[in-house]
């Protein structure tokens, strides 16, 4: 009889838990911020055994769900003037305690309707818990978002910084994996072919060279769907987000690589294949240029989030992972360190002549971590060779342009001034080259990457 007992009571707790998750999971949803979202996340965990007490009598479900979504977040109405969040993140906030009340609100209607007499007591009494649960904003969200907007890694001390890599060999193979010298282990079991790689050259004067099928370069993404915290409670939803994830990524055929966020490596399209990853944009190196690189370039997705000028520290894993993956690549095609950059960096907007049109690693990829050179010093050719501008959006998110763009446009300006021409009028002779390369070039292939943040969210 106790252990009958015992194993009701364990359910009723499971059944209590999974109410409160999705209580979270709704509120979660609508903070888009990731560090928020993940504080909000971290503290309300901690808050549950105190909320359960509260909330545990509540005879309705329905109510219990709604009791959960309020006391967490009048608890977390403090952050809404903390002077560490931006008029951006209260923005999200402000949306995210709209929600609660929307649906604080909804129970109420139906209580009111007639569900029980008693059941309006309970909702009386909520007001009055949530007070007592209001808390004063702690100093943890600062020093979370410290890590988050500069991330910086040193690499393994007994590797010089931006060295070549070294050799590196496959060592074993299975049926769904391959286990490389250097250590990097690739999961295969999703591997997929796509379109050849093929894709035209351009030298300093506009000549193209011969046809091109080999990848040249790495570019580096964000997935942007919804994370979940790197806890220990939180592992079997971790794993389910990062298989569905992947799937999504598979049947898009976006990237060539994700690393998930235990450091798990997964080759999704195969190397000699192009993947949409990059859309428009474009990147060189020693007066060889090229435009949109989903054929010359192999896209690596870190499963995280670049959003609102921050980026989500991704994990010492990952960058273990991708360090080791990043050599294996280099070394197997001879990829210079300075053909590997941030999706940000690279992405723009050929109707307007505008850089950051996708702004995953726009700031924040640590090179120093990847034995790669500061990427975020040399000036993008978007701007110094064909003369492409950025708006507001840009300087909102990104908050300061990289030092290369200072750079970049400091060299516009000498060289308009040695020619005895407007500013403005050497950018649209630029922008005028860009035109007429980009209609030269091979593959018809000028689709925006898709979006991930469906997967993360259960879409297909």
């Amino acid at each position: 009889m106790k252990t009958n007992h015992l194993s009701r009571a364990e359910l009723l707790q499971k059944t209590r838990l999974r109410e409160f998750e999705r209580a979270l999971e709704i509120i979660g949803s609508s903070i888009r911020n990731p560090v928020v979202k993940l504080q909000f996340l971290r503290e309300s965990l901690a808050q549950y055994e105190s909320l359960r007490r509260r909330v545990d009598w509540i005879p309705l479900a329905v109510i219990r769900r709604a009791a959960y979504r309020w006391l967490s977040l009048e608890r977390f109405r403090s952050y809404a003037d903390a002077r560490t969040l931006s008029p951006y993140h209260r923005a999200h906030l402000r949306r995210a305690l709209w929600l609660g009340r929307f649906w604080s609100g909804l129970a109420s209607s139906l209580i009111l309707c007639g569900i029980t007499a008693s059941s309006i007591a309970i909702l009386v009494m909520i007001p009055s818990l949530s007070a007592r649960m209001t808390s004063q904003p702690s100093d943890a969200l600062a020093r979370e978002s410290a890590p988050a907007r500069s991330l910086r890694l040193d690499p393994p001390a007994a590797t010089p910084r931006c060295s070549p890599p070294p050799s590196v060999w496959l060592v074993e193979r299975g049926k769904d994996w391959e286990q490389y010298s250097n250590g990097l282990r690739i999961d295969t079991r999703y591997s997929v072919p796509g379109d050849p790689r093929r894709f035209h050259v351009f030298d300093d004067t506009g000549r193209l060279e011969e046809i091109h099928h080999a990848p040249v370069g790495i570019l580096y993404h964000t997935s942007e769907s919804d994370i979940w915290p790197l806890e220990a409670s939180f592992n079997e939803r971790l794993r389910d987000s990062s298989d569905r994830l992947i799937r999504y990524i598979r049947r898009r055929r976006l990237y060539n690589y994700v690393i998930d966020r235990f450091g798990r490596s997964f080759r999704v399209v195969e190397e000699h294949c192009k993947a949409n990853h990059s859309g428009h944009s474009i990147w060189g190196h020693n007066g060889r240029y090229y435009l949109n690189l989903n054929h010359p370039f192999i896209g690596i997705c870190f499963e995280s989030r670049w959003e609102g000028g921050v980026s989500l520290p991704i994990t010492t894993a990952q960058i273990t992972t991708a360090r080791s993956l990043t050599d294996c690549l280099r070394f197997r095609y001879g990829i210079a360190p300075e053909m590997c950059a941030g999706h940000g960096m690279a992405s723009v907007n050929p109707t307007r002549h505008l850089i950051g049109h996708h702004l995953d690693w726009a700031r924040g990829l640590p090179f120093d971590a990847l034995g790669l050179p500061d990427q975020y010093r040399r000036p993008p050719p978007s701007i110094a060779v064909f003369g492409f501008d950025y708006d507001d959006h840009f300087l909102n998110e990104v908050v300061e342009p990289w030092p290369g763009i200072r750079t970049a446009e400091r060299f516009l300006a000498a060289e308009a001034a040695r020619r005895g021409i407007s500013l403005t009028a050497l950018r649209m002779e630029k922008q005028a080259r860009y035109d007429e390369w980009l209609s030269q070039h091979v593959p018809n292939d000028n689709q925006p990457p898709h979006s991930t943040r469906r997967a993360a969210r259960g879409g297909s």
